[in-house]
């Protein structure tokens, strides 16, 4: 019996019409990407081993998909039980994976930015839109496979880089089509509350249990809190973290009479005041809003930090980022500064599904096919089609001598508006006749007409 065909869980086929749709996203992306000075770079799909692991702390190490190298590297571990298999895995793993596919586009970036540094101008503005792989739950929205689509700057500290990708940000969603807001917050303003709590040494499991907020609420975040060695009075001192947010300007007031007497706080609330002021218009329409609870990434952020939600649907972060102090530190070139985001390509997918906010892109599609009535007959449309993709026109010949209605079905099941009909007697008076397939009118043209006028109809 043969096999069944399948792909492996997490993992998706595309068939044409989500082609078209992803790839209109992804154009919309790189177009603003382009136009805001990014240049493209591509790194390989797999990358050194070492280069990844320990970059993402024991649980994305864990979701990093290794690969085995060739040979039977496991021939000395067998033995079951006790074997030095079971018992000094991490060495096991290196005798036998020296490899492993990309988890995320940053840390390549980093060892890209290291190895190519004396070839590089800075700042150096990249963007980079390529598959990643994590060895993840699959569920809705999160797949084992699938595209990341970043724009970084590294080698300049101004906040003049967190103002435009603020602004990318706002640009390819009003674009889109998608009603998002992209909310900010800063590593020093948590940190300033983090102080003015008394709680610095807590920093991270006080931000960890926060940012679950939108999913386990203000109770579950108190509980954890409390699991955390957070005392009561010091639970109670967070809690303008979990109030509902005020405008923009008055949290940066609230914040700066909270922590303005710190170091952090003080210099958090400084840069959210430059950003309001730059981006105010953005501010006042609801596109850019102040999130004190938005705690993502504290493992590494050390500035402004990006999320972007698109409203009225529920279904997590459609793009993240921020500021970064030492992107390349790990790979020995430390003091680089950089910032950047992320553009989620599967959520922005969905969302535009669920929205119906995709266009028509019939455009995309062929637009005129020409019917084959023998070979003879068939040679001369080649001709004729050949001239009409020179003028942009997405054109094919049905590849064989078939009955017409055939011809037909095969048009109407792929949507083409158009055939043209050069049987043995159009061709000996050199004409052409032109069926518009949604109403069935047709036309006959002279062959000095037939390019033009199939042109002007699907430029």
């Amino acid at each position: 019996m043969a096999q069944k065909p399948s792909i492996p869980k997490g993992t998706r086929d595309f068939g044409p019409d989500e082609m078209r749709k992803r790839n209109f996203i992804l154009e919309v992306i790189q177009k603003h990407f382009v136009r805001n000075g990014f240049d493209p770079i591509s790194t390989p799909a797999f990358e050194n081993l070492d280069t990844l692991m320990g970059k993402y702390g024991d649980e994305g190490d864990r979701l990093v998909f290794k690969i085995l190298n060739s040979g039977d590297y496991l021939s000395k571990y067998r033995g079951g039980r006790n074997s030095p298999l079971e018992e000094n895995l991490g060495e096991v793993t290196r005798s036998i994976s020296k490899k492993a596919l990309r988890y995320d586009l940053t840390v390549p970036f980093a060892r890209f930015v290291v190895q190519h540094h004396h070839e590089l101008t800075f700042p150096f503005k990249r963007f980079q839109i390529q598959p990643v792989w994590r060895a993840d739950r699959p569920q809705k929205g999160r797949y084992q496979e699938f595209f990341q689509c970043d724009a970084d700057v590294v080698g300049s500290t101004s906040l003049w880089q967190e103002v435009e990708l603020a602004q990318l940000y706002l640009d390819v969603f009003q674009e889109l089509g998608i009603d998002a807001t992209v909310r900010l917050n800063h590593r020093g303003i948590l940190s300033g509350i983090a102080q003015a709590v008394g709680i610095s040494d807590l920093l991270i499991p006080m931000t960890v249990a926060l940012d679950k907020l939108d999913k386990i609420g203000i109770d579950g975040v108190r509980s954890e809190w409390s699991e955390r060695g957070l005392l009561d009075q010091q639970i109670t001192a967070l809690k303008p973290l979990l109030s509902e947010s005020s405008s923009f300007e008055q949290s940066l007031e609230m914040l700066e009479r909270w922590i303005g007497h710190t170091d952090e706080g003080r210099r958090g609330v400084a840069d959210l005041k430059f950003l309001f002021k730059v981006l105010k218009d953005d501010v006042t329409a609801g596109r850019l809003a102040l999130d004190v609870s938005l705690a993502r990434g504290l493992d590494y952020y050390t500035g402004v930090i990006f999320e972007v939600a698109a409203n009225g649907v529920e279904l997590g972060s459609i793009g993240g980022g921020g500021r970064y102090d030492d992107l390349t530190g790990v790979f020995g070139m430390e003091g680089l500064s950089g910032v950047g985001i992320s553009f989620g390509l599967e959520r922005i997918y969905l969302v535009m599904e669920e929205q119906d906010k995709f266009p028509s892109l019939s455009a995309a599609r062929t637009q005129v096919l020409f019917a084959h009535f023998g070979e003879s007959e068939a040679e001369v449309a080649y001709g004729m089609l050949r001239e009409l993709r020179k003028c942009g026109v997405a054109a094919e010949l049905y590849p064989d001598s078939q009955k017409m209605k055939k011809q037909f079905s095969y048009a109407d099941k792929k949507g083409i508006p158009t055939m043209v009909l050069l049987g043995g007697e159009e061709i000996l008076r050199r004409e052409a006749i032109v069926k518009n397939m949604q109403s069935g009118e047709q036309i006959t043209l002279s062959w000095d007409k037939l390019i033009d006028h199939l042109a002007q109809g699907h430029a």
